[in-house]
């Protein structure tokens, strides 16, 4: 055995290492790896996204990416094409172009001579989507991933639809990416060439939500991608993390019980974040365990990660809703096979009396205001504001709901529950949203997990149907995954909306719905008296050295304008503005939405989103201002975006996009 492999090592970093693709595309990668892998060789962690390294992730790759390197390994973190200090241009989120630059990167890597020649993927979002993805392309050389918050369906469980609905995220998130990828490379990098790799960047880029908004169905858009459609294609061995906090809740479970690879699985109760920096606490050492999973599979030692429990999972004790929580107590639970199809489902059945152990007569509906959801929080928690689900009284308050009696003992509700209704409605398009919360003693409300569906996909996301207004239909609605107490004397409620604004895109039509028939298989774990696992904890290298310019800070509010009866939800994110103490990079941005409806009129839905950046050193100064809108009418969506340019305080590039869209039973 090599002396050295429990001994740190004296490592290098290379902030601009060129990998020279096939068609001539150069990838800008950001390398931290042993002085001595030239003679003694060594695995790569390799993490592949478009969010700039240069000033973009540097502030979590910094604790990471050199713990890794000191303990054996080169860590490459590469922009994608078309972002950051990498040419070409990029057409779209996890486009085949994306993919085969991946596999050619893995085996560019591979070959080096200060590679070993086994190469593992890592990456959150955006980078956990492609390790899944490239990983199905099956590199020879990718032994091993590690992806965390992502997504094995990209049409059903992504930030563009959920249960068939169009989540307001296609817009939110599509914002972001327009701003980011509108950003220029940096000159100390790239060189003369910096002024017209951004022009054409600016030239080329597409406005994503439009082309999102193109494919309302499960097409073969989606299915590109999303490695549910055929698991077997993942051959590397798959450690998947989640959180509860965060909108990807389900693909951990379901990698653990669907592929065939080595695979396990760990959910905390963070949000959208590695969790050896997350919120909320208990953080993990991500590292560590992150390095027991690398050294048995990318250097075959004795780790004993292939004995671990197949899913480990923060069963988090039930607590009075907050926007935001700084720490959630609770215990690690932690099941030797399997996720958790295996749990005992408890069956509770809706009835007029409520929620309860018994069949009895159900009469009830609903047609809740279009104002309803104004306490769902975000689709994905990311920015570390106020962005969870608040007390959920006032939504509860327009919808219409089944509790229970208080419980004679803990409940540990672990898995997805899944709601059984017969329903009908008076109109041919219509969504339903599902929240089960957790009701205190004195009123309070917090959402445990929810689930929306459009129901004119009920049967299939691929031909949605219309629906016969007056016509029973059963429905099916699976929840998202939760580990949740729900404390002895407290109640269980299922909260049923026809509405759920602005987390989803409201049908065309104000629809009543009408319940005749419905149960919740809750899946009830046995009791756990106290931590069933435990983890290490966290070490990471030396932050990122910065001086702060502008603090950053996060703000959501909500507003009616008594005159005109219009409820608003706005958002502002300041992230801050930075100097970095190494190159001397100066970044900052500002970022602004605003959701509006008016509770009885659908049509009178309105999104827009501002983002503002800037970027400079010394007496050069550049800055971006893209802006985007959305609408519709009964039959159409309509959308438009601007992007401006800014060197030196002159606008220097300007775009507008305008885009009608026709509705597709959504």
């Amino acid at each position: 055995m090599n002396t050295r492999i429990n001994a740190l090592r004296e490592i290098e970093e290379l902030p601009d290492m060129g990998i020279t693709l096939s068609d001539g595309c150069r990838l800008s990668a950001r390398v931290w790896r042993p002085l001595d892998a030239g003679e003694d060789p060594v695995p790569v962690i390799l993490e592949y996204l478009p969010y700039r390294k240069r000033d973009g992730t540097c502030g979590r790759d910094v604790l990471t990416h050199p713990w890794f390197a000191r303990r054996g390994y080169a860590c490459v973190r590469v922009d994608i094409r078309g972002n950051g200090d990498s040419q070409g241009l990029m057409e779209d989120e996890y486009s085949p172009q994306e993919l085969e630059d991946g596999v050619e990167v893995i085996n560019w890597l591979a070959a080096q001579d200060w590679c070993s020649g086994n190469v593992g993927m890592m990456g959150i979002s955006w980078g956990g989507f492609n390790a899944l993805q490239v990983a199905a392309m099956q590199p020879e050389a990718l032994k091993a991933i590690i992806t965390l918050c992502s997504t094995a369906d990209r049409y059903a469980d992504d930030i563009h639809y959920k249960g068939g609905c169009l989540l307001n995220e296609n817009l939110g998130w599509g914002a972001t990416m327009w701003s980011y990828s509108s950003r220029a490379p940096d000159p100390e990098l790239v060189g003369e060439s910096w002024r017209s790799m951004w022009l054409e960047r600016l030239e080329a880029e597409p406005f994503l939500p439009a082309v999102w908004l193109q494919h309302q169905r499960r097409d073969e858009y989606w299915q590109h991608g999303s490695v549910c459609e055929d698991f077997s294609t993942i051959k590397a061995a798959t450690l998947a993390i989640g959180g509860w906090g965060d909108g990807y809740k389900n693909t951990v479970p379901l990698l653990v019980e669907k592929l065939g690879s080595p695979a396990k699985g760990i959910v905390g109760p963070w949000v959208h974040k590695y969790p050896h920096i997350a919120i909320p606490e208990p953080r993990i050492g991500f590292p560590q365990e992150a390095l027991r999973w690398w050294d048995h599979w990318l250097k075959d030692l004795p780790t004993g990660v292939d004995r671990d429990p197949d899913y480990r999972a923060y069963l988090m004790d039930g607590a009075r809703p907050q926007t935001w929580y700084t720490d959630r107590p609770g215990r690690w639970i932690a099941e030797d096979t399997g996720a958790t199809t295996h749990i005992p489902v408890q069956t509770l059945h809706l009835t007029d009396q409520g929620l309860g152990d018994t069949v009895g007569s159900l009469t009830a509906s609903i047609r809740s205001p279009h104002h309803c959801g104004m306490a769902s929080g975000e689709y994905c928690a990311i920015w570390l504001g106020p962005e969870l689900p608040g007390d959920q009284r006032g939504d509860d308050a327009l919808s219409v709901c089944f509790d229970t009696e208080p419980v004679a003992q803990d409940m540990d509700i672990v898995g997805a529950p899944r709601l059984r209704v017969t329903l009908k409605s008076d109109k041919t398009q219509a969504q339903i949203a599902v929240r089960l919360n957790h009701v205190h003693p004195d009123g309070a409300s917090a959402r445990i997990t929810y689930g929306v569906l459009n129901l004119t996909h009920r049967d299939d996301a691929a031909n949605p149907q219309p629906l016969e207004p007056g016509h029973d239909y059963d429905i099916a609605l699976d929840l998202d995954h939760i580990a949740y107490r729900l404390p002895k004397g407290h109640k269980l409620r299922v909260a049923i909306s026809s509405a759920y604004w602005p987390l989803i895109w409201p049908s065309p039509d104000t629809a009543e719905l009408t319940l005749s028939k419905g149960a919740l298989d809750l899946p009830v774990r046995n009791t756990a008296n106290g931590d069933e696992w435990s983890f290490p904890p966290v070490q990471a290298e030396t932050p990122w050295q910065t001086k702060t310019l502008r603090e950053a800070s996060n703000s959501r509010r909500t507003e009616t304008d008594l005159s005109t009866g219009q409820v608003h939800l706005i958002i502002e994110d300041d992230f801050g503005k930075v100097e970095d103490l190494d190159h001397g990079l100066i970044g900052g941005s500002i970022a602004r939405e605003r959701w509006s409806i008016h509770p009885d009129d659908p049509l009178s839905a309105r999104g827009t989103c501002e983002w503002v950046d800037e970027m400079g050193r010394g007496d050069w100064n550049l800055g971006t201002r893209t802006t985007c809108e959305m609408w519709s009418d009964s039959t159409h969506f309509n959308l438009t975006a601007r992007l401006e340019a800014y060197e030196n305080g002159t606008l220097i590039y300007e775009r507008d996009v305008t885009e009608r869209i026709q509705r597709d039973n959504i």
